[in-house]
């Protein structure tokens, strides 16, 4: 690799290190360890082939998907982890709401398997369309439909303060409300 290819890879490391590893640990469901292994060996894989990727971020995101996957293959059965339960009201008025609900999510989305987990990241988090996540976890789009289907009815069931806003919503009047974004 010559000096200018080693410079490049470094300030795309240094720009995108976080982001990486936000989308890591939200992968992994919240293990900080599993989400730091998950983007190095992503890295390390784009290093190799450095000269000849286009996007860098585009190759380094689909390397993480791809490894999540093959772990999670690799791991059945999947032991679930177990939280506490949580206290009930979460809509404290003292500016802790926003950090009430990303804890929420995020154990609740602990608690589903990698793939359900990896679905709804890539749906939601990443906005991949369904096409675009069958292609980058190498499955049907019928099986991205139905999967997200089921983990979300997963995620609701797992913590269901999180329907209630989605159900405020539903009863507002939907003028600015897109088509479909009641589902």
């Amino acid at each position: 690799m010559d000096p200018q290819d080693h410079e490049r890879f470094r300030d795309f490391v240094d720009a995108r290190w976080s982001a990486l590893l936000r989308l890591a640990n939200l992968l992994t469901g919240g293990d900080r360890h599993e989400a730091e292994d998950l983007v190095q060996i992503a890295l390390m894989k784009a290093l190799g082939r450095w000269r000849h990727i286009d996007d860098p971020e585009g190759y380094v995101r689909k390397v993480m998907y791809r490894q999540q996957i093959s772990r999670w293959r690799l791991r059945r059965p999947h032991r679930e982890a177990t939280f506490a339960a949580l206290p009930e009201d979460l809509g404290v008025a003292d500016g802790t709401s926003a950090a009430d609900l990303r804890i929420t999510v995020g154990q609740a989305l602990a608690q589903l398997t990698p793939r359900q987990r990896t679905m709804l990241v890539l749906r939601y988090f990443e906005d991949l369309s369904e096409t675009e996540v069958a292609s980058a976890l190498g499955c049907s789009v019928g099986t991205v439909r139905s999967t997200t289907h089921r983990s979300l009815a997963r995620l609701r069931s797992l913590a269901p303060e999180l329907g209630a806003p989605a159900q405020a919503v539903a009863a507002a009047p939907s003028s600015n409300i897109p088509k479909g974004a009641h589902t």
